[in-house]
């Protein structure tokens, strides 16, 4: 793999992130959270579907796109607490996307246009892309959680409606949206932890999340003397023997 160029796992992991945070965005605005369907018994009068949605609820006809009733002020009095927990969910989990897709742009953009060697002055200081990467993986997998654990709760939440009050509840598309969403941030993480892995073999200066000391800053461990070294540092006095005649 080459780590220490562009690659294509780190370009699909930008790709697939920002087609997650697009689909939770649409999952926010869409009206298609919730549906309550209303059947009469008369034949001069139509069926009525309520669509409830985050922020705004709309009640149609069978056969009409119109809304008879549009309530734009609903995210103020919405009173159910699978979707009030979802308005502050949804969001969070996009601004957690978006900071890992930061994160992502930056080690793709230190990988590309900045030196593999560090500068020695600011080492202590530096993160390389590995890091920008491991730290967007999990923002990622975190925006994953907050976005899945809500979404699924709503499956389970209409189940309990149905059986309070009438089987009239169901949940709609923006469930799978925000469901798919999660999904896709989660192969994102995926993504950047296996380059990360595949890319931790190379020298750890240059692919821990954080530059280790400059070689200079390291401390020096002198080698133990051996016995023979400590004999030659000792002074030794050899008498001397001289012959007269």
């Amino acid at each position: 793999m080459g780590c220490r160029e562009v690659h294509a796992a780190t370009v699909l992991a930008f790709l697939s992130g920002t087609a997650s945070v697009a689909g939770l965005l649409a999952a926010v605005l869409l009206p298609n959270w919730r549906q309550m369907r209303l059947c009469t018994f008369n034949r001069n009068e139509r069926n009525l579907t309520v669509f409830t949605g985050l922020w705004i609820k709309c009640a149609r006809f069978d056969g009409s796109r119109d809304c008879v009733i549009y309530d734009p002020q609903w995210y103020r009095a919405v009173d159910q607490l699978d979707l009030r927990v979802l308005q502050f969910a949804l969001p969070l989990s996009m601004a957690t996307a978006a900071a890992a897709l930061l994160l992502c742009l930056v080690g793709m953009c230190h990988t590309a246009f900045v030196s593999s060697v560090p500068n020695v002055k600011l080492a202590r200081c530096l993160v390389n892309s590995a890091g920008c990467h491991l730290v967007a993986g999990l923002l990622f997998l975190l925006a994953c959680a907050i976005c899945l654990t809500p979404s699924v709760w709503v499956i389970f939440y209409n189940s309990y409606l149905n059986r309070k009050y009438e089987p009239i509840f169901s949940f709609d598309i923006s469930v799978f949206i925000a469901i798919a969403s999660a999904g896709g941030l989660f192969f994102t993480s995926v993504l950047l932890f296996l380059w990360y892995c595949a890319c931790k073999s190379l020298p750890s200066p240059f692919w821990q999340p954080f530059y280790s000391h400059p070689p200079s800053m390291h401390s020096y461990n002198p080698q133990p003397y051996s016995a023979r070294s400590r004999l030659s540092a000792m002074e030794i006095d050899i008498p001397v023997v001289t012959h007269t005649s």
